[in-house]
Formats: structure tokens, sequence, C-alpha cells
């Protein structure tokens, strides 16, 4: 009955789209490598323009003839088959690739690429976690000697040296966290990041609810933030408030700034409100619940706190609203063109509350000088099938020791790893 109506959808909608002329809005049928897309706050329809739908993904398996679609130059392998729920990829300082099972409660090291584009060795860092998903090596630089990891109800420390593929020690919880998933309902992600100082340690908290009020709901306290805290846990404070889910830190290596990938809230209408990527301010706030892309009041909170309105932060690079933003990095290789160093790759997990899919893929954002020019672009597609099948999610993305870039992929439980020619790179 599912694939039924979404194929009614599929016909219904473009007539809208038409309809709308050159709106900025699109969907999977229009995704392919290399197509640019530029959203702004004056593009945003009005709430509930379209219905609220639920049209979340039948996964299948990977069909004989589909494979990820990425620009000419470039090439998609297969690393890695058979993982369990694989989230959040962070590399090593010694290139190693720390992979987070969340499902299974454990982070796996994959090492090295054979010539048939294998990982060359496999080992369990560790395992009994709860849901892990933030990667991160303390003090930063060559030679940590820690690996933090963002469990859902706390952020905990192994020691660790370069080259380790498992603990060599017993974990030590560093500071305490607002629970989610299972444990306490809600955005259960937890991402891990340091200041490129090491002096602080930023962790994602995403909102227990959609739009609950804050005001009304203690259960909300110290969520939909991103907190600031010393290496050792102490001095925690709320760095940034009003993101309702920063699902994946990056600090541009550059500029040193905090970035953020953010999953706004549902049931306002296919297109509305736009999933962001931005760099985040140091006490700034980003709207929710009342607000949103700025001065735009949710109208589940009508009148809701006006003196707020205008301190409202609109971010950098507005989503296809829906896509579902997850981890991003900054390219920092040799082995992409010179074009590609310094912007941000993103992985879109994709629509579930959208008539039309859309995400589903990894995007480009274009950088100018460290600043984003607010214009992103499709990087790799091809997760969905015309008649709307998903076979692929998209969740992590890194950069590896030899300028590729890997991807993980929670629907068909699989690592790909991304490259093109070294020659190219100048």
């Amino acid at each position: 009955m599912a694939r039924a109506w979404i194929g009614i959808a599929a016909l219904v909608v473009p007539l809208a789209a038409a309809a709308r002329g050159g709106s900025p809005f699109t969907d999977y049928r229009a995704e392919k490598p290399g197509a640019r897309h530029h959203i702004t706050a004056a593009d945003l329809p009005p709430p509930f323009d379209t219905p609220d739908v639920s049209n979340g993904p039948s996964l299948v398996e990977r069909p004989k003839d589909a494979w990820p679609q990425v620009p000419a130059g470039f090439k998609v392998e297969l690393y890695a088959t058979d993982l369990k729920n694989p989230r959040l990829i962070r590399t090593a300082p010694n290139g190693d690739l720390f992979v987070a099972e969340s499902g299974p409660g454990r982070i796996k090291i994959f090492r090295g690429v054979t010539k048939d584009g294998k990982p060359e060795k496999t080992s369990v860092f560790a395992s009994g976690l709860s849901k892990p998903f933030g990667i991160a090596f303390y003090p930063p630089g060559p030679d940590p000697k820690f690996v933090y990891i963002g469990d859902t109800d706390a952020v905990i420390r192994f020691p660790y040296k370069n080259g380790d593929l498992e603990a060599s020690g017993p974990s030590e919880e560093i500071v305490k966290v607002p629970a989610g998933g299972s444990i306490d309902g809600g955005h259960w992600t937890r991402d891990v990041v340091f200041s490129r100082d090491g002096k602080k340690m930023f962790v994602s908290v995403g909102s227990r609810s959609n739009v609950n009020d804050p005001d009304g709901d203690p259960s909300e306290f110290h969520r939909a933030d991103i907190l600031e805290a010393d290496p050792d846990g102490k001095q925690m404070r709320v760095y940034a408030s009003g993101i309702r889910n920063a699902v994946g830190l990056a600090v541009d290596p550059g500029t040193g700034l905090l970035w953020a990938s953010v999953n706004e809230r549902d049931r306002l209408g296919d297109n509305l409100p736009p999933d962001y990527i931005t760099h985040v301010q140091d006490g700034g706030f980003y709207g929710w619940p009342w607000f949103y892309i700025g001065a735009h009041q949710d109208p589940r909170h009508a009148g809701k706190h006006p003196e707020l309105k205008t301190k409202v932060i609109v971010p950098d690079v507005l989503l296809e609203p829906h896509n579902a933003s997850l981890e991003l990095t900054f390219y920092g290789g040799s082995q992409f063109p010179a074009q590609y160093r310094g912007d941000i790759f993103a992985a879109e997990h994709g629509s579930w509350n959208r008539s039309v899919r859309t995400g589903y893929e990894i995007i480009r954002v274009r950088m100018k000088d460290g600043v984003a020019t607010g214009e992103y672009e499709d990087f790799l597609t091809g997760f969905v099938r015309p008649d709307g099948q998903v076979w692929g999610r998209p969740v992590g993305v890194a950069v590896a020791a030899d300028g590729s870039l890997m991807m993980s992929d929670d629907g068909g439980n699989r690592l790909w790893r991304i490259s093109c020619a070294a020659s190219r790179a100048k």
C-alpha cells in the first residue's frame, strides 16, 4: 500500500513543482553529481503550504544495475560490507578509520587499503557501549593519548596511542549528558570535537521532542544545544542554543571555527524548514522551538518570546528541507582537485516525511576563504531508484590518509570509498 501511495505522489508533485516556477526546492529525481543549489530565507513558503506526510523509506537490497554516482574523474568502490549500523567515521592521526557501530554499541577500526580496495585489517576497538556516535582524538595533533566517545548519555574516553587496534585500558566517564533514544527518548546522537588548541570540548545534544516548549518541559534542559566543557568535563556551559539537532560537528582546520550539520523540525510541510550547515557562534541562538531560519515564528508557539525574534541567527547554508544532514568534514586532502580543498562534505541521510524523497546523498558545500558561499552541490547520488525505492543511506564522511573520501551507509551496512586520479590534484 505504501509503495502505491509513493507512486501517486511521484506523479502529482511534479505538476505542483512546475507551477512554482523557479522554486529552489527539489527532490531526488533532480539530484545528480554537480547539480548546484542555493536556498535563501526569502525562499521559504508559509507553514503548512503543503500537507504533512509520512513517507519513510522501505529499504531494499542493492539492485544489480545500481551504483553510487559521482562527478566525472571520480570513482566509487565498495570498501567494506556486513557492518551493523555503521554511523560516524573519524580518521585517526595514523590513518586508521574509526567507525561507530551504534546499534551493537561498539567502535571498529579499519586499516589501510589493499590493491582490491578492501581494508588490510579490521579490529574491534571497544564494545559494550551505549549507542556510541561521536569519536574524537585528544589532544588534537599527531600524538593523541585518548579516544573520546560520545555515548548517548555520557562522554567517555579510552587510553590510546597511534596504532592501537583495541583499547589498552577501561573507559573513563568524563561528563554526563542528557540521554536519548531508547534510554530517555528523543534524539540520541552525541558528537564530540575539540577546539583547534585542544582547550575546549564541544558536545552536541539534540532535542527530546520535535517542538516542545522548554519553558514547560524540563526534559528539554541542556538539549537542542551545543555544550562546551574543558577536556576533563569541568566548567560545562551552553555554547550555542536553539539548535534542534546538531548531529555532526567539525572544526575548520583553517579558521578554527566550530561548524554544525543540523536537522530542523518537522510537521510544517514539504518545504519547511530547511535543514542547515553553519558555523556556530559562541552564545548564538538559532531559534528552536519558537523561531526558525531567522525571525520566522513557528505557528505552534505563536506569540511566544517576541524578545528573541531579532536575535535568531540565520544559518550559513540552507539545505533541502528534511534532508536529514548528518556528519560533515572539511576536505584537506591532496588527492581531489585543488578547488575542493577547504570545502565541506556532508552526508544527507534522506527524508522520511516529504511527499517525494530528498537527500540520500553526499553534498559538497562551497567555501571561499573559510566562509560559506551559501551554495551547495550534489556530489554522490544514486541511492534512490526511479520508483522511489531506497538501497542506501549515507551517515558518516571522513577524509582518509590518502585523500580519498570515506562514507558509511547504514541502509546497506557498508563503507564506501570515493577516489580520483592523483594526477588531477594540482
